[in-house]
């Protein structure tokens, strides 16, 4: 996960400043790591994850979708053991140089009036990312999946609409403007084709070779999908050690000592100083140092 993040952002220029981690036991049978990005801007530029307005085209931007990411939103909560199959499908594979030319294309676009909304391709690629964008705006979708730029031969539809390739962002821009939109992406080296349009028919329909292969309700995969109501109480263990007396067996020497050795007290240098935290020329405080945001 470090190098991961020290890698793609180094490469990036993002400066990592922050270094703070916390670990915790339950975690141990099945990893999951929480780590977050933060950015600033002005409330009026913020561009949303919708998709309105009928007939308004949809156009795929960003690097050519491969089979990596295949069922990774769902594999990161199922379970693993020794004699789990290869997992290398669902890993993605990351291209830091085409996600820094996606993000100065994207903040060229923003400064023109093009567009209607804009998400990224992340967990469930293009499923959720259309979904989410239809669904917030109650709206419907037709995407033409033959029509996505692919990295590898004899994808499927099936496999186009779950691929979680990195560097990928779907738009709703106006309508006329998508050969404008599509310059852009173009002068910076990256894939963009029109791939649909926006309906009002609060249905997704996926096309291939124009043959109706999928035809989905929007609602229940988005603003109306059920939710699970799971029955909880009190684990039994907690009244049975409410009133236990500890008793001191160690000295206080020998306790602190331990405190130190402790992965979330010790020291976190092993991990920031993997991250370039002084890029752009804005940091005030360096890695491990109070408030170094």
């Amino acid at each position: 996960v470090v190098n991961g993040i020290s890698h793609y952002g180094n490469c990036m220029g993002v400066p990592t400043i922050g270094g703070e981690c916390a670990f915790d036991e339950c975690f141990n049978g099945n990893i999951l790591v929480n780590a977050f990005a933060l950015g600033i801007c002005k409330s009026e530029d913020i561009f949303y994850a919708k998709a309105e307005g009928v007939g308004n085209p949809v156009i795929y931007v960003g690097s050519k979708t491969g089979r990596d990411g295949l069922g990774g939103a769902v594999m990161a909560s199922d379970s693993f053991n020794e004699e789990s199959k290869s997992l290398r499908p669902t890993v993605q594979i990351g291209d830091p140089f085409s996600e820094k030319l996606l993000m100065e294309a994207c903040l060229e676009l923003f400064k023109t009036d093009y567009i209607v909304g804009i998400q990224d391709m992340g967990a469930a690629g293009l499923t959720s990312s259309s979904f989410e964008m239809a669904g917030r705006s109650g709206s419907g979708m037709k995407l033409y999946l033959d029509k996505t730029p692919m990295r590898e031969s004899g994808m499927t539809p099936y496999e186009l609409m779950l691929s979680e390739s990195q560097e990928r962002m779907l738009i709703c821009a106006k309508k006329g403007y998508e050969d404008k939109v599509i310059e852009i992406f173009k002068k910076w080296d990256l894939d963009a084709v029109v791939m649909g349009e926006v309906t009002n028919t609060g249905k997704m329909e996926l096309f291939w070779h124009d043959e109706l292969v999928g035809l989905i309700p929007i609602e229940p995969l988005s603003e109306k999908a059920p939710i699970l109501s799971r029955p909880i109480s009190e684990p039994r263990y907690l009244s049975e050690i409410k009133d236990y007396k500890f008793e001191l067996k160690s000295s206080v020497q020998e306790l602190f000592i331990q405190m130190l050795q402790n992965e979330n007290i010790n020291n976190k240098a092993f991990i920031y100083d993997q991250f370039d935290s002084s890029v752009q020329t804005n940091t005030i405080k360096a890695d491990g140092k109070l408030g170094a945001s």
